[in-house]
């Protein structure tokens, strides 16, 4: 005969008590949910579908290079993909990089745009070295509500309280175009802008058309919103600087600034790290700038 466990009985009492009576513990719930793998092909669904996005027909927004099966390590967003980009993702140990602009210099991405273009296959060579999968976003970027790349500018110069219906035009409280040149330097950290118009004129509208929308589009807006200042981030000399030039000869007071294209764009791609870090669970969103080009001398 076998002599009762008190304690057993003690145990099952307690069990029997319990709505469950055992309760087996996870491995998640005593350690914490597993972070969530996702391939690049993974991501890019996730943001079209978070950002309501319908597909674009002949869009450029393709990967350049690399797996859209890989799995992502980490993220890093930018403006163009540029070797110190690749270098810093490799370091950070992502191996997805989401780029706004070309990586290959031409609209498209054609490596073969310019045969046997030697910078092409070191680059293309050094992405591969680091396994890196390159995306293009740039049409769907646009066309989040509201556009990033624009919400992105507006943001980080402190005018988000006057942006207003998606539109390129808002309206500050005036100001000098010359007070208004110190702050775009300071708040988008641009060391050199280029300038048409009277540094002491009072100006409080502006149209904001970052990267290049091209000088049928950025005159039209010109016409359209008759603002007192148009920011581009660049125009074709021979188009919206000539346009800008002759209308203050011939009695226009419209001012022109031209950001340049890359910082005219990067804080674009640097809020889209906030919109999308909280959308996703156990892969860090870091934005690498790729910078301003040139040497000013």
């Amino acid at each position: 005969m076998t002599t009762p466990n008190p304690n057993r009985r003690r145990f099952l009492g307690q069990a029997a008590l319990s709505a469950g009576a055992f309760t087996f513990l996870t491995p998640e719930m005593l350690f914490g949910a597993a972070p969530k793998a996702y391939t690049v092909q993974q991501i890019i669904d996730l943001i079209l579908k978070e950002g309501n996005l319908k597909p674009i027909p002949d869009t450029v927004d393709t990967i350049k290079s690399g797996n859209a099966n890989q799995t992502v390590t980490g993220i890093v967003t930018t403006m163009f993909a540029t070797a110190t980009v690749i270098e810093q993702a490799a370091k950070l140990k992502a191996n997805f990089i989401i780029a706004h602009e070309p990586t290959f210099y031409n609209h498209r991405d054609d490596p073969e745009w310019v045969k046997g273009n030697e910078v092409v296959k070191k680059k293309q060579a050094l992405l591969e070295k680091h396994k890196i999968t390159v995306w293009r976003f740039h049409d769907y970027c646009h066309s989040l509500k509201p556009d990033a790349i624009r919400y992105g500018v507006v943001k980080k110069a402190g005018w988000t309280q006057y942006y207003k219906n998606e539109t390129p035009a808002l309206t500050i409280p005036a100001t000098t175009l010359g007070e208004l040149v110190k702050h775009l330097k300071t708040k988008l950290g641009i060391q050199k802008l280029r300038v048409i118009g009277d540094l002491s004129q009072s100006c409080s509208k502006l149209a904001i058309m970052p990267g290049a929308a091209g000088g049928q589009r950025q005159v039209s807006v010109a016409v359209a919103e008759k603002p007192d200042v148009l920011i581009v981030g660049e125009t074709p000399e021979w188009e919206g600087v000539e346009y800008a030039r002759d209308g203050r000869l011939l009695g226009s007071t419209m001012a022109l600034i031209v950001l340049g294209h890359a910082v005219s764009e990067e804080p674009g791609m640097e809020y889209f790290v906030e919109w999308l870090q909280p959308k996703i669970s156990g892969v860090k969103v870091t934005h690498v700038a790729s910078g301003d080009p040139f040497q000013w001398v």
